[in-house]
């Protein structure tokens, strides 16, 4: 859930810097908060996968 949040805090800054006109520290965090949502749900996939083969018995 930390990345997910860090995730969130990333594209919130992103919004507000892209609200005052800031599009480089925007454009920044928006390809941050990507990055770390996708490594959320790569995490994610593989524990639901885990969780539903090895984990069962």
């Amino acid at each position: 859930m930390t990345i997910l949040k860090w995730a969130l805090i990333f594209l919130v800054i992103s919004i507000i810097a892209g609200i005052f006109g800031f599009t480089g520290i925007s454009a920044a965090s928006a390809d941050i908060a990507r990055i770390l949502f996708y490594i959320f749900v790569v995490i994610f996939i593989v524990l639901l996968i885990l969780g539903l083969t090895i984990f069962r018995a």
